[in-house]
C-alpha cells in the first residue's frame, strides 16, 4: 500500500484495483511538473484541455468577489483532481492555488475518458471521487447555512482528518493542519480571530489539542457528536463494486 501514489491510495480506500487497473493508473502520472508556492495551477476564466491529480502539496479552489473578499470552496489535497468541472465548462469556473510547493500530473480530458474504455471500475471509482467533492461542497452549505461557528470548525477539523488519513498524512486521531486561521475562515465564512477563539474553545474543552499546526483530537465522539459528523460522504463507496464483479488487489481499511 505505501507504494501507492496518492490517487492509488484514495482508490484503492473505496474497492479493490487489479494489477491492470493500477497500472492504467499509474499511466496516467507520467506527465508530471512542479508547481511553485501561490502559483496558479488553473485560473478562473480560463480554457483548459487537461486536469491535474496533485501528487504532493496544499492548494485550495476559490473565488475572490469584486471588492477583494474570498471564498475558498476546497482544499486540495494529493491525490485530488484538479479541473473538475472545468472541463464541463467553456472556461474555469475557480482558481485554485498552490499554497505550498507542489507536484501536479497532467491528464488530457481525452486521454482521461479514453482510458475508461478498458478499465471501468477505475472509472466509475474516479467519478465517485468526483461526487465526493460534490458531497464535500453540500457540507460547506451546511456548514455556513446552519452550523454555529463552533460546529464548522470541528467539522472542518475531522473533514480534514479523515481525507488526510486515507493518503497516510496523518495519524489515528492527529494531523498537520497545511493552512492558516484566516484561510480555515474563508471556508467556513469566518474571520481568522473567530478561528482562532473555536480553536481555543475546542482546546478548553478537552476535545483537541494544539501545538504549532500539530492537532490532535483528544475526544472522537464527543467532537463527532458536537460537529453533527458522519464521514460516510468521505469513506463509503459501492458503485463500483456493485456494478463490475470485484477483483483481487489492495484495499485499504478504514473501519
Amino acid at each position: 500500500m505505501a507504494a501507492l501514489s496518492p490517487l492509488g491510495r484514495k482508490l484503492a480506500a473505496w474497492t479493490s484495483l487489479s494489477p491492470g487497473e493500477l497500472a492504467a493508473l499509474d499511466d496516467l502520472h507520467t506527465a508530471t511538473r512542479t508547481v511553485a508556492s501561490n502559483r496558479d495551477l488553473i485560473t478562473e476564466g480560463y480554457k483548459y484541455d487537461a486536469v491535474f491529480v496533485l501528487l504532493d502539496g496544499v492548494a485550495i479552489r476559490y473565488r475572490v468577489l469584486h471588492d477583494g473578499r474570498r471564498q475558498i470552496l476546497n482544499v486540495v489535497l494529493p491525490g485530488d483532481f484538479v479541473g473538475f468541472p472545468a472541463c464541463f465548462f467553456e472556461t474555469a469556473l475557480y482558481s485554485i492555488t498552490a499554497i505550498t510547493a507542489a507536484a501536479v500530473a497532467a491528464i488530457p480530458f481525452t486521454r482521461l475518458f479514453g482510458s475508461f474504455e478498458n478499465t471501468p471500475r477505475l472509472a466509475a471509482t474516479i467519478f465517485w471521487l468526483f461526487s465526493c467533492e460534490a458531497a464535500m461542497y453540500a457540507e460547506r452549505l451546511i456548514n455556513v447555512g446552519r452550523r454555529s461557528a463552533l460546529e464548522r470548525v470541528a467539522h472542518f477539523l475531522l473533514e480534514l482528518l479523515t481525507r488526510l488519513r486515507v493518503i497516510g498524512l496523518a495519524e489515528e486521531f492527529s494531523f498537520r493542519m497545511p493552512l492558516t486561521q484566516e484561510q480555515i475562515g474563508d471556508i467556513l465564512g469566518l474571520t481568522g480571530v473567530h478561528v482562532s477563539r473555536m480553536l481555543r474553545r475546542l482546546r478548553d474543552d478537552a476535545l483537541i489539542a494544539v501545538e504549532g499546526q500539530q492537532i490532535a483530537v483528544r475526544d472522537l465522539k464527543a467532537l463527532s457528536a458536537l460537529a453533527d459528523f458522519d464521514r460516510t460522504y468521505l469513506t463509503h463507496f459501492r458503485m463500483s463494486d456493485a456494478l463490475f464483479p470485484a477483483r483481487p488487489g489492495p484495499r485499504l481499511d478504514l473501519d
